[in-house]
């Protein structure tokens, strides 16, 4: 009867540890893929049309990627108490962008694994505003670069451009 009992107690107290990371882990995965689908749409287009935009109120080829892998960077840091290690570029160039991408992800695909559930279970926003956990905050952000990288298929298609297939 003993060992049952000591068995039991150990379940209760080791439960709640084997589920811990799951969702980093499911995350982390599907921040992977959005970071490679977002580098092989911005690929598509080419170095003379990153300027391109198909009406002055919107922003340029460039500028949407660069807007959306700054806020995914800056998320992954706040997330992480940390810094963000990536600088708004004054070229918008190619080349430039594309870096920027991969530095982006490289840096929130090191950051999202090791973000303890207390980090994702903090809440975030303004005092007497609207409040966010952690996760809504990252989902938030996924979220955002997902509109931002549609946009950018937009603009391959207007410029009769094919956008690579989406991979999940």
């Amino acid at each position: 009867m003993k060992t049952r009992t000591i068995v039991v107690a150990l379940l209760v107290v080791a439960l709640p540890l084997l589920g811990a990371g799951k969702w980093q882990e499911e995350f982390a995965k599907h921040l992977k893929v959005s970071g490679e689908f977002t580098l092989a749409v911005a690929e598509v287009m080419p170095e003379d049309s990153y300027g391109f935009k198909p009406n002055p109120e919107e922003m340029g080829f460039g500028e949407l990627f660069v807007h959306s892998v700054m806020y995914e960077a800056a998320t992954c840091a706040r997330l992480a108490d940390a810094k963000s290690p990536l600088s708004k570029p004054a070229n918008m160039d190619k080349a430039t962008v594309l870096k920027l991408i991969r530095d982006a992800y490289d840096f929130c695909n090191k950051v999202v694994p090791t973000l303890t559930d207390e980090q994702l279970d903090r809440m975030f926003g303004k005092a007497g505003g609207p409040q966010a956990s952690g996760r809504e905050v990252l989902l938030g952000a996924f979220t955002h670069t997902a509109h931002h990288r549609a946009q950018a298929e937009v603009y391959l298609r207007v410029k009769n451009l094919v956008p690579p297939k989406y991979r999940f």
